[in-house]
């Protein structure tokens, strides 16, 4: 199936740029292996290029690493070390997309995901918010996507044994996006 911009309400073709305080990029991983703890980046970027054919779009986004918050300042400090991001080392993660494509109804972002110096392809699964006209006269985008890669392919090795068997942390990790972007004129 193929997504055009007829059949999405409200497109237009531009460049956009991320509305950071109506965004979030979050992530969450298992804890305990019962339960999740979350997290995110206060300071990021991204600039979105809607084409004529949607799937002929492209995004660029970077987040910076020591700006990650769980919540828990202890542990947000070890998140920037060496165990896991190496912020002094790798101060962003990256995002290029490569291509979009429509699968069954779903609109799919292919791209290269770069954490801690480690270039992995991923696919988003994005999910339209819709467009519309904020009360300052910006004309708006808003969307959710969402993937999960395996930490230990970026290199995110670090992990504790429990007493009772199991490891302190998950392999798998969601990333999720809340984005708003303006319309650039």
């Amino acid at each position: 199936m193929t997504i055009t911009a007829e059949q999405i309400p409200g497109y237009r073709a531009g460049t956009w740029t991320i509305d950071p305080t109506h965004s979030e990029v979050g992530f969450s991983v298992r804890h305990l292996a019962i339960s999740k703890v979350k997290g995110k980046f206060e300071n990021f970027d991204a600039t979105f290029v809607t084409a004529e054919n949607p799937l002929d779009s492209s995004v660029t986004a970077k987040a910076e690493v020591a700006s990650v918050t769980t919540n828990q300042k202890d542990r947000d400090a070890h998140l920037r070390t060496g165990d896991f991001f190496a912020a002094e080392e790798h101060p962003e993660l990256s995002f290029v997309s490569t291509g979009a494509r429509s699968d069954g109804g779903d609109f799919l972002v292919d791209g290269d995901l770069t954490m801690r110096g480690v270039t992995k392809p991923v696919t988003f699964k994005l999910e339209f918010g819709g467009f519309g006209e904020d009360p300052y006269g910006n004309y708006k985008a808003g969307f959710t996507a969402s993937t999960v890669v395996k930490r230990e392919d970026f290199g995110l090795t670090w992990n504790a044994p429990l007493e009772k068997g199991g490891v302190l942390l998950g392999s798998d990790v969601t990333i999720n996006l809340d984005v708003q972007a303006a319309l650039q004129q």
